[in-house]
C-alpha cells in the first residue's frame, strides 16, 4: 500500500508533468479550479488548487473533504501511483471503477486531455 508520502510524492510529479506539458495538455491544464485527490485506502484527502498549470497541495485532511472541490478524484494510493507511472490506464481504471473523477461537464471535456 503506497503511503501518505509516495502519494504526495506522485501529486508533485503529476503537477509537474502537467506544468512542463506543451499544446493540448498545456491549455487543458490552465484551469483555476479547487481540487481534492481522496486516498480511499488511508482515508486521506489532499486539498488544493489547480492554479497555472501547477495542482497546489495546501492541506491533508484525514477522511473526506469538508467542502466538494471543482474537481474531485477519487482512488487508492496504489492507483494513484500507478497512474502517475503510466503503469495504470486511466481510461480502463475510471471504466472499472476504480478511479472516480468527478468536475462539471465543461471541465471534463477539457480535462480530457490530460488523460
Amino acid at each position: 500500500m503506497a503511503t501518505i508520502e509516495e502519494c504526495r510524492a506522485a501529486l508533485e510529479k503529476l503537477s509537474d508533468n502537467m506544468q512542463h506539458a506543451e499544446g493540448d495538455v498545456r491549455a487543458a491544464a490552465a484551469l483555476d479550479r479547487s481540487v481534492s485527490c481522496r486516498i480511499t485506502d488511508l482515508d486521506i484527502t489532499f486539498v488544493g488548487r489547480l492554479e497555472d498549470g501547477r495542482i497546489n497541495v495546501h492541506d491533508t485532511l484525514q477522511g473526506p473533504p469538508p467542502e466538494k472541490a471543482q474537481i474531485r478524484l477519487t482512488l487508492a494510493g496504489d492507483d494513484l501511483v500507478a497512474l502517475v507511472d503510466g503503469e495504470l490506464n486511466f481510461a480502463k481504471a475510471w471504466g472499472s471503477g476504480r478511479v472516480k473523477l468527478e468536475a462539471s461537464l465543461f471541465d471534463l471535456f477539457r480535462l480530457r486531455k490530460l488523460l
